[in-house]
């Protein structure tokens, strides 16, 4: 992955889990989800198409999934951050936490879509949908 344009490097809080992700667009792939465990997560996240490389403390991931049981969402179990997840439409795709990346704030962007994961298309058939966009204006 190393020496790939969209490679970000990126960690949890502690430090103890450690990661590169090739993102697949750029960060023009940002996006929240109003499912019930991504509402409260509250996460931006970045699709990661090329996948995670876990650099160092794969021991120290746990994971967690829901519902159906396809998406996988993994976090440091030390210091509790959500690192990154395995993608329920596309469980070959992964999207990462943009607060993880080094250099990346997700205030760093003014406008973030949110996805409709209540009415999810694997559930209802129907093509994704935006359930609306999530605006930060920054005090002056």
């Amino acid at each position: 992955m190393a020496g790939d344009a969209d490679v970000r490097r990126g960690q949890c809080h502690c430090g103890a889990v450690r990661f590169e992700a090739r993102l697949s667009d750029g960060f023009n792939t940002i996006c929240r989800c109003n499912c019930s465990y991504c509402r409260m997560r509250g996460a931006v996240v970045a699709a990661a198409a090329g996948g995670v490389k876990i650099l160092q403390g794969e021991d120290a991931l746990t994971s967690y999934r829901f519902n159906t049981g396809v998406a996988q969402h993994f976090f440091c179990s030390r210091c509790g951050i959500y690192t990154h997840h395995q993608r329920r439409s596309d469980p070959t795709q992964f999207a990462v936490n943009v607060a993880c990346l080094e250099g990346v704030s997700p205030f760093d962007f003014p406008e973030v879509r949110v996805t409709d994961g209540v009415n999810h298309p694997n559930d209802t058939g129907k093509p994704p949908r935006l359930a609306g966009t999530l605006r930060f204006f920054r005090a002056e």
